[in-house]
């Protein structure tokens, strides 16, 4: 007996030492592959775009690449729809999703390195209303008819301060942006960088209320109980900013118009 109960306890040592070194996190992961993959859904202008060569390009696509390039893999894009973007992450289809607002109802799927940009949320109006909307408040009422891309922090936005307007939801953010600049819709909500952007590409059809009537802050996501992912994360997003590589990327895609003619 004593010799029976002598090898269950040694088997038991020896399965909680090699757990935890048999459980291979994803930067062990990548590096093995030699592929480094991020989730991203395309259109979400200017941080994830397809050119007209049929390139992703953009603010976040650069970032990306340059993490690649900081552990010498391979830059592997997978352009996901929004709407099921999380389970492609939870199910190893990525290793990384790109440009997620961090909303503590997220948080209970994925884990979010720290914040690299603040993008809350603005409204696009109709001209029509220019002299009689300025504030998100006054379209708080049944009269008005509201757009968002489904799933996203324009819709939950919507859904906190805005719950007296009449909701539109569409799959993409080009699309529900485009109905108000139709005259189909009154009013678009989504990020102020997406907004900005999208207003100076369509002068004249739509008008920015730019002041954010909410705090976005956006983080990279990642599965969750990876504590030396998330460290490289951190590190890597701390590095950039010291060395002057964010700053370049962020005036390439936010303060340069030059790359708009690439994707019109």
């Amino acid at each position: 007996m004593k010799k029976y109960l002598s090898l269950i306890l040694l088997g038991s040592s020896l399965s909680l030492l090699a757990g935890p070194a048999s459980a291979q996190g994803t930067l062990e992961q990548i590096q093995r592959s030699g592929e480094f993959r991020f989730c991203f859904e395309s259109g979400y202008v200017p941080f994830e775009m397809t050119d007209k060569k049929g390139n992703f390009i953009g603010f976040d696509i650069d970032i990306a690449k340059a993490m690649a390039k900081s552990i010498n893999t391979k830059f592997v894009p997978v352009n996901t729809g929004w709407d099921g973007i999380i389970p492609a992450l939870q199910t190893n289809k990525c290793d990384l999703i790109l440009g997620m607002s961090i909303t503590p109802e997220r948080n209970l799927s994925v884990n979010f390195a720290n914040p690299y940009l603040d993008a809350g949320q603005t409204v696009l109006i109709h001209p029509k209303l220019a002299d009689t909307i300025h504030s998100y408040r006054q379209l708080n009422d049944a009269a008005y008819t509201v757009t968002a891309q489904l799933g996203t922090t324009g819709e939950f936005a919507i859904k906190r301060y805005l719950s007296q307007a009449n909701a539109r939801l569409f799959e993409s953010s080009a699309d529900a942006a485009q109905e108000v600049a139709n005259g189909r819709a009154d009013a678009f909500v989504y990020d102020i960088s997406y907004n900005s952007v999208y207003a100076a590409q369509n002068p004249g059809r739509l008008v920015h209320l730019s002041e954010a009537f909410t705090y976005g802050p956006m983080g990279w996501a990642v599965r969750q109980g990876d504590a030396d992912y998330l460290n490289f994360l951190n590190n890597f997003l701390r590095q950039i900013k010291g060395d002057g590589t964010y700053d370049r990327i962020y005036g390439k895609w936010f303060e340069s118009d030059a790359w708009v003619s690439r994707v019109q």
